[in-house]
């Protein structure tokens, strides 16, 4: 269970990172976090619900079952560029996120937010763009009236966060790299692009996708007898 308690600064991953991080995507990041997991993939619970890809510093709230004062008292203390965090104990119990959230979000200049737990709206949500990710969606007013924590560490879609870390987000999911990795993470995640980009650009000149992967020595590898015919041309095994 995460710290019950409030902290007012957050020491943030560096705004030129998260420059960097916007021009990758959570594939290369995955793909290139490291041999110790300085990067953590979220659960596929987390679906998006609105608008488009994000990378930012995180800022997190940890909100008890039916409440949500402690996502207000985060998001009070958000700067332009924050990815919000939230954990809500009980998941189904009331949506901690809503359009007047949305709304405010976007006037103090948030990146996004992620939601273990429900969130509303969604039309309006949508219709303003603002990116969201979340695992359940639901009308169900929420209280504000219980301490939870703010700006701690907390564990989202089964992976760690701590405040200050670097989110990135996207349509394949959310994930999370450690702040003093960031940088080394991101090296080879932008090595990665930069050899995709190299392979789109042979695609386009008329290279087929099957030299370029390796395809071809990982198949024979598996010695595969392929067969110049048709599946039903061949005799009958059963005649």
């Amino acid at each position: 269970m995460s710290e019950a308690a409030i902290y007012l600064r957050v020491n943030r991953v560096a705004p030129e990172l998260c420059a960097r991080a916007r021009d990758v995507t959570v594939a290369d990041i995955h793909e290139n976090s490291g041999p110790l997991a300085y990067a953590g993939l979220m659960s596929s619970r987390l679906r998006r619900v609105s608008g488009g890809s994000v990378a930012g510093p995180a800022i997190t709230a940890f909100c008890r079952a039916g409440d949500n004062l402690m996502m207000h008292r985060a998001l009070s203390l958000s700067k332009a560029g924050d990815v919000l965090v939230v954990v809500c104990q009980g998941e189904s119990s009331g949506a901690v996120w809503g359009d007047l959230a949305t709304r405010f979000a976007m006037k103090r200049g948030l990146a996004g937010v992620v939601v273990q737990g429900c969130v509303r709206d969604v039309d309006t949500v949508r219709e303003l763009g603002f990116p969201v990710w979340a695992t359940e969606i639901s009308p169900i007013h929420a209280d504000k009236g219980k301490l939870g924590g703010v700006n701690v560490p907390v564990v989202c879609g089964g992976v760690l966060v701590r405040p200050g870390d670097l989110v990135v987000a996207n349509g394949d999911g959310v994930i999370v790299v450690e702040r003093a990795q960031a940088e080394r993470v991101l090296i080879g995640a932008e090595a990665k692009m930069l050899r995709e980009e190299q392979v789109a650009a042979k695609i386009a000149e008329g290279t087929a996708l099957w030299d370029l992967t390796g395809s071809a020595e990982a198949l024979a590898k598996l010695g595969v007898v392929e067969k110049d015919t048709a599946f039903d041309d061949e005799p009958s095994r059963d005649r």
